[in-house]
Order: C-alpha cells, then structure tokens, then sequence
C-alpha cells in the first residue's frame, strides 16, 4: 500500500509544480524556492543531531512559538530546525526567530527528497504539529533512526472516518510515532483506533491555551487603539472567500444603529488582500490600508488589515472578536486568541478542527453562534448594546483560557522523554 502511495505521488509531480506555478500569480513567493520542496542542492551534515520542527503555515508556526522559544532556552547546543509548507508560515519564521533557527520548507511527500532532506539535517527528534500526518514522512524519519512525537495533535470525526478507510496506509503510520500528545481525551481515543500504542497517546490539553500576551503586544495594541480613538470597534479575523460579503454587510446593519462603528477586516491569506480592498470600496465603505500605513481617519469605515503576523495584536484593538473560517466549511480557526484578550467571541457554526475548544467556550457563555449575515449583525447589535453582557462574555472567555493552560509544559516532558 505504501509503495502505491508514493507511486501516486511521483505521477502527480509534474500537477505540484503546475499548482505552485498558478499559486505563484497570486502569491510570487509560491514561486520561489522550488528546489526545497525537492529537497535538491543540500549537503549532506547541514545540521548534526538536530530537533526537527514541523509546523505547516502560520496559526501552526505561533501555536509554536512558545515550545520553540523553550527548546532554544533548554537546549542550546541543539541545532533546531523549523520547517513550513507556506510562503506565510516562512515568513512567521523567518521573523520571529532569525537566525536562531535554520528554516527551509518541508519537502514533499517522496521517498527520495525525504531521504535526502534526513541526510542533510539528520534531526534525532522530529516533532510534527496538529495535523502532520504523512506516512512517508514517518517511514523516512524512523529509517532514519530519529524519534518521532506528534504535538498539539487534533483529529477530527470527519478525518478520522477517512483515515479509517486506509488501514494498510495508515496503521504502521501511526505505530511510527513514539509519542502523540494529542488534545483531548476524544482524540486519544481516535488515534489509538488508528493504530496508535495505547502507552504512547497523551492527552495533555492544547498549547494555544499557553498563548502569552507580551508587553510589547500589549503596547502595539494599545497604541492602535488610541490612534483609532473612542468608537465601537470589531474584528473579522482570518476571513475565506464567500465570509466577506457576509461580514462587510453585518458592518452596514450595524452602522445603522452605531454610524461610528469601526471594523478591522483580516483576511487569512495575503493573495486576497487586493480583491478585499476592491470589495470594500464597491460596498461605498471608506477604506484604510494597514499595508500602506493609512490613517484612520473619522470617516474610515473598514481597516483593512492587510499584513502579516498581527492578527493577535489587532485582536487586542477591537471590543467584539468574531473568527471566520465558519460561515464557510474550513472549519474554524484560532478562537483561543480573543478569547486570552478578554474578548467575547463570535464565530460561525463550521468548527469542525476546533469543536472541543468551541465546546469550552460555549459551555462557559463566551460564545456566540452565527450562520449568515443577519445574526451576526443581531449578536454584534446585543454585544455593543449592552457593555454588562460584552464583558462578562469577555471575562468568561479569558477564564476559560486560564482554567486550561498547562499543556506546553506537559508537552516539553513527552519531548525531553525523545531526546
């Protein structure tokens, strides 16, 4: 089955560069770098005895942040390794952590790049993040002679009913792994379904709970909200085509009761920043691009937050948090960064990759469900209406995030364990 698989895989080849190459017209960095994803051009004991962190773009790369400030503080002499799959996620390396680390991207998912990117970084521990699970990848590390952990592991019900049809593929792929800190009890319980030695699979939480607010954060948000001033303010963050439209309307729905109402629009990927610019202005919204260093003026209707790597800064400007990737089915993204600003949250009813932390927050009252335009303008309404309400949803939501940190420093003990 294996063979078969990466049989597949070299006849798709010439469709990764096709793919790339469209990606690229949008996005130039897509065309860049190619030969890493080959793992070409480099020399065999680049790094020696290195770790080995995989995260695949951005919301991976700052889940991460803290296990890998940890990493370079407990083990300095380790040479750490960090790769990506995205131009994005690069670029969150790349400035977060310089030269700390060495970053190239992953390769893909072929036996012979795989081998040749061992060869060269020849990591002893390689920790893949959340949803990592490649069964080549896991066969060429353990040939390799490395540990292999997963952290921050999540599956849902619907990747676990696929991964169920290929048992041959991926049962040895998941006896691979020597350990799985995974977050939640549910999970745990997928995973060894899957396969997985049951001595091997831990619960311990999830390390977005462990998010820091650092002082810098903190003064870069404050800044912000001081030049925006005293108006009602709300973020749409990492919006996906099709929520635009929903959102920029619950804006104008919302102007009509609140005229001075400021909404900082986010969208999740960069190639869409100009085709959201252009949407706003044809909704007769007066625009500010955070890019271009705009000012906020009176008039601003929309900041368009069109750069990189701030999302939880903005996060702290804004009274009202709703996170997209939910009117359409991606499934959810972060809603644990609000929520540790003491924010209540907003979101649509596609959370399929975040149903246990959605869970929490629901049960505490931090949360508030949308499906459409309209009731997303209703709770927007009721939450700017009603400041009692608006806090003690934003209280909630923070407490709910104090109550289950912890999993980073279980996750660093499975880790020292590997090393």
């Amino acid at each position: 089955m294996q063979t078969l698989y990466s049989f597949l895989w070299y006849l798709l080849l010439p469709l990764l560069f096709l793919r790339l190459w469209l990606r690229g017209r949008q996005a130039p960095a897509y065309r860049q770098r190619w030969k890493e994803r080959m793992a070409w051009g480099y020399r065999p004991g680049t790094l020696k005895n290195s770790i080995w962190v995989h995260a695949v773009s951005v919301g991976e790369t700052l889940a991460a942040v803290p296990m890998i400030e940890r990493l370079l503080a407990d083990y300095p002499d380790t040479p750490l390794l960090v790769t990506t799959t995205t131009p994005t996620g690069s670029e969150r390396v790349k400035a977060l952590f310089g030269d700390r680390v060495t970053h190239v991207y992953c390769p893909w998912e072929l036996p012979t790049a795989l081998n040749r990117f061992l060869r060269a970084f020849d990591p002893k521990t390689v920790i893949v993040l959340e949803t990592e699970l490649w069964p080549n990848l896991c066969a060429a590390v353990k040939r390799h002679g490395a540990k292999l952990m997963l952290m921050n592991g999540r599956l849902s019900e619907k990747s676990y009913r696929g991964y169920r049809k290929l048992p041959r593929l991926v049962r040895p792929m998941m006896a691979r792994f020597d350990a799985l800190a995974v977050q939640t009890p549910v999970e745990r319980e997928r995973y060894i379904a899957l396969g997985a030695w049951p001595e091997r699979v831990h619960a311990i939480g999830s390390v977005k709970f462990d998010m820091s607010l650092d002082d810098t954060v903190r003064q870069a948000a404050a800044s912000l909200r001081g030049e925006i001033g005293e108006r009602p303010v709300w973020i749409a963050a990492s919006t996906h085509p099709g929520e635009d439209e929903p959102v920029l309307a619950a804006h104008q729905a919302l102007r009509q009761v609140l005229p001075n109402a400021l909404l900082v629009l986010v969208p999740r990927h960069p190639e869409r920043f100009d085709s959201v610019a252009q949407l706003i202005r044809q909704q007769g919204l007066e625009l500010a691009r955070r890019s271009r260093q705009e000012a906020i003026a009176a008039d601003t209707r929309v900041y368009l937050a069109d750069t990189m790597g701030e999302l939880l800064m903005l996060f702290g400007v804004a009274d009202v948090a709703f996170v997209g990737g939910s009117l359409v089915p991606v499934g959810g993204h972060n809603l644990l960064e609000p929520a540790g600003w003491g924010k209540p949250v907003v979101t649509g009813p596609h959370l399929h990759n975040f149903t246990a932390i959605a869970g929490l927050l629901d049960d505490a009252d931090a949360l508030a469900l949308v499906d459409n335009a309209d009731a997303l303008a209703i709770a927007l309404q009721a939450l700017f209406r009603y400041p009692e309400q608006r806090q003690r949803q934003g209280q909630a939501a923070a407490a709910v995030v104090e109550a289950n940190r912890g999993a980073l420093e279980k996750g660093l003990e499975l880790i020292s364990e590997q090393l």
